[in-house]
């Protein structure tokens, strides 16, 4: 009885937020483990389709970088990476898309329609979802098809939205010369959200959040999230998911969050509790 009550009690505090959130967009970029664990992945695309469920609009955006290595490692080619960034030749750029496109997107499409929901897959080649130019590293050198986003087209997804649909979109975009390019999903996902006017922007990490001086910074602000960008504990990846945070508050998304996508129902524990998880980023710390 105990355990029946508690769960009426989640549902209870979950209403004030699907009242609040009904009918608005919330962007979630899918990476770290949650896309390597079976359970987890499962788990992702119920409180995926339950959000669609109960009135929002969620936009799914993934990348793949574990899974492109992987792959590439079995086609005996090499992978190199500069600044970070992956060196993406011409063959390089097939694997990616086969592996983001073909493999990831058309598995996450297929999880989340079993949850009950509509799930659509698209790529940032799709309707000129994404508009994008090479870029070289920043000691100019040549990171081959690898890309920066010029300009969104949000168009498609906010029909898909509207007719019931989720769209699930892999990292891949296309130059004005028809050239398919190697995108960064945190990137994508920042880009999306701003285009959408976004609720929320979620990133799925495989830690707790942003951390500094061995301290969570559960919520900050936009100015506090700046001063952190040249902090020595904000490194690796955590860096460009910060950069792309206030890109997006900029853009007048109201909220990101980067949260860890290991613990269950993590999606759900962010958007409809009171104390949520991981570390939230709004303009000003009065904004809900």
């Amino acid at each position: 009885m105990k355990e029946k009550i508690q769960k009426a009690k989640t549902l209870v505090e979950a209403l004030p937020y699907i009242k609040r959130f009904h009918g608005k967009t919330i962007v979630i970029k899918y990476g770290g483990s949650v896309m390597f664990e079976s359970e987890l992945k499962q788990i992702f695309a119920a409180d995926v389709a339950l959000l669609k469920f109960v009135g929002l609009n969620p936009v799914v955006v993934h990348g793949g970088g574990k899974e492109i290595s992987r792959w590439m490692k079995k086609l005996n080619k090499e992978t190199v990476f500069i600044d970070g960034l992956r060196f993406t030749d011409s063959e390089t750029m097939e694997i990616t898309e086969m592996v983001l496109s073909g493999k990831i997107n058309s598995e996450v499409v297929s999880l989340i329609n079993r949850s009950g929901a509509q799930a659509v897959g698209l790529s940032g080649k799709d309707a000129n979802l994404f508009t994008c130019k090479r870029i070289r590293s920043q000691k100019d050198e040549n990171l081959g098809q690898v890309g920066k986003i010029e300009a969104t087209n949000v168009a498609l997804i906010e029909s898909l939205c509207e007719q019931g649909y989720i769209p699930i979109i892999s990292s891949i975009g296309e130059s004005l010369e028809g050239e398919t390019l190697n995108l960064n999903a945190d990137y994508a996902a920042s880009a999306i959200s701003a285009a959408l006017g976004a609720l929320k922007l979620i990133y799925l990490t495989d830690v707790q959040g942003l951390s500094a001086d061995g301290e969570l910074r559960s919520e900050l602000d936009l100015a506090e999230a700046e001063e952190l960008l040249n902090h020595p504990d904000v490194t690796g990846g955590m860096k460009p998911k910060l950069e792309c945070s206030i890109d997006a508050i900029r853009a007048n998304v109201e909220h990101v969050h980067i949260i860890n996508g290991s613990v269950e129902h993590a999606v759900l524990l962010e958007v409809f509790t009171d104390t949520g998880i991981g570390t939230k980023i709004s303009y000003s710390k009065r904004s809900k």
